[in-house]
């Protein structure tokens, strides 16, 4: 059932930057690697229900329904841009260590998910992706579509998890630079925007 064929383009596709990545590199550099492992675990846990909805033909509603996808769209591009704008507005001078202290591993985690909850191509995408991945001669889809989909959560919190590492060591030299880590939250804000800017109008 989890063939190498499946682990590999799994792996391609999760190593692929996108804003669950950013979202977890930001957390790591700028509040440590424990809130980047925290960060990894809300994106991961966010995949939940759009692997759920896939598995149970729940997906199926954005592809008949434009008025669904349309409105899920523009509230995960609407959050996107409220996360640009948080980030561009509390952008400050940030010493990584002392800090972690006082970080709420709850709100990171919430945010985290949200990201991905508020994703609609997600349920798209394992729709599309991992009925690939089936044998013809199953019984049934949902216990292949529910083993294939956490094979693909735990390889993504893995990775999450490792871009998150690297991303706090890096903070760790970085960082302590007001004007580099005032400049870096700018670049990770804009990130957040731009991405927000194109699930609007794609």
């Amino acid at each position: 059932m989890i063939s190498i064929e499946f682990i590999v383009t799994s792996l391609v596709v999760i190593l692929i930057p996108g804003t669950g990545v950013i979202y977890t590199v930001a957390a790591s550099i700028f509040k440590g690697k424990r809130a980047g492992i925290t960060a990894a675990f809300g994106c991961t846990m966010g995949i939940v229900p759009a692997l759920l909805a896939s598995a149970f033909g729940l997906a199926a509603l954005f592809h008949t329904s434009a008025l669904a996808f349309q409105i899920l769209k523009y509230m995960g591009s609407v959050y996107l841009m409220y996360l640009a704008w948080q980030i561009w507005r509390s952008a400050s001078p940030i010493t990584v260590g002392k800090a972690q202290t006082s970080l709420s591993l709850t709100g990171i985690a919430t945010k985290g998910f949200l990201i991905n909850i508020l994703n609609p191509k997600l349920s798209i995408f394992f729709l599309a992706f991992l009925p690939q991945f089936i044998p013809v001669t199953a019984d049934s889809t949902l216990k292949p579509m529910l083993l294939l989909g956490g094979t693909f959560m735990l390889m993504t919190f893995a990775v999450f998890v490792v871009y998150g590492f690297l991303s706090g060591y890096f903070g760790q030299f970085v960082v302590n630079s007001e004007k580099t880590s005032i400049r870096m939250q700018q670049a990770f804000a804009t990130c957040f925007a731009g991405m927000g800017l194109k699930l609007a109008v794609s």
